[in-house]
């Protein structure tokens, strides 16, 4: 057995030839050699301990080791201490930082805490290699119990990824008027993982944000002023020259008309019952119910006070006796 042929004297002076070794890598090589005989004897040790023959191994031999590792424990205790107060400064200063610089507050609290626990991460991974674990097996099994989440959270990575690309490009942004995924309403909230919107008739929808990126997004209120159209059919018996100054007649009347870009008037083709316009005015965006209320109202009266009529499908039935003659109805 080695601790019959070293004794507990010569066992603290090769561990203190091992801590020497450890600050002046630089030292002779007779301090490594005793390097070496310290290792052996603390595997001999744990050999003896882990086979239950604790008769070979008297109390000074239990004095060294719990000196040995109780210095290497005092050091990771005071390390993780230090680790977990500095990712504290670190987290609170990620967040301090990108507050300041109005960051998306969803992306600025999952920024701070992936710096606080990658902080934690890695000092653990140091404390494990400095009792001389193999960090390199933690790292393949870290991996791979990566891979098996990615695998099983497959819908979930793909919502955050479509979130995160979502808060980058900024396709829109809360209260904005949206039509995305079927959905047409107000944003309320953009998460790394869904968007709320408001309906205007009442009612909260939230939408996974990979039914949103792949797909077309339109944003309704995206620009500061927006087109209103409304389509009329005329009746052929109407003249065109007169039926176009009814109709810009009935623009020029919309209180909340824009001036720039112009309202029109135009013709766009000749239907099966009727002569086919469109009219259109532009509006703020905020005033583009009232202007599209006002245009038509407008239209309808322009066209009354014009005397021009607008057709309507009509159907004529005919009905033929038993005698074989024909009614219309």
């Amino acid at each position: 057995m080695f601790f019959q042929a070293i004794s507990p004297a010569k066992f603290e002076t090769r561990m203190n030839l091992f801590l020497l070794a450890q600050v002046a890598p630089a030292a002779a090589s007779e301090p490594v050699k005793k390097l070496n005989a310290t290792e052996k004897a603390l595997q001999q040790f744990w050999l003896d301990f882990w086979s239950m023959d604790w008769k070979l191994i008297d109390a000074s031999e239990w004095l060294f080791v719990a000196k040995y590792y109780g210095l290497r424990a005092m050091f990771v205790v005071v390390l993780m201490i230090l680790a977990w107060t500095l990712s504290g400064w670190l987290s609170s200063g990620v967040r301090r930082g990108l507050t300041r610089v109005r960051f998306d507050e969803t992306l600025t609290k999952f920024i701070s805490k992936l710096v606080r626990w990658g902080v934690l991460l890695l000092t653990g991974l140091t404390c494990l290699s400095y009792f001389g674990v193999e960090t390199t097996s933690f790292a393949a099994l870290i991996g791979a119990a990566g891979l098996a989440i990615g695998l099983a959270f497959q819908g979930t990575l793909s919502n955050f990824a479509a979130g995160a690309m979502l808060l980058i490009f900024r396709p829109y942004k809360v209260s904005d008027t949206v039509n995305i995924a079927g959905h047409l309403g107000k944003v309320n909230e953009i998460a790394l993982f869904t968007t709320e919107i408001d309906t205007f008739d009442g009612r909260r929808v939230i939408i996974p944000n990979s039914s949103i990126f792949g797909a077309v997004i339109e944003n309704i209120t995206y620009h500061r002023s927006r087109r209103v159209d409304i389509e009329v059919g005329t009746e052929y018996s109407a003249d065109i020259d007169q039926t176009r100054q009814a109709l810009e007649r009935a623009v020029a009347v919309v209180p909340q008309g824009l001036k720039d870009p112009p309202p029109a008037a135009v013709l766009l083709g000749l239907g099966a019952s009727s002569v086919n316009w469109s009219v259109r005015v532009w509006a703020n965006r905020e005033d583009f119910g009232d202007a599209k209320q006002a245009l038509i109202r407008a239209i309808k009266m322009e066209l009354d006070r014009s005397q021009i009529g607008i057709p309507f499908p009509q159907m004529d039935v005919h009905i033929q006796s038993a005698n074989g003659s024909e009614q219309a109805a």
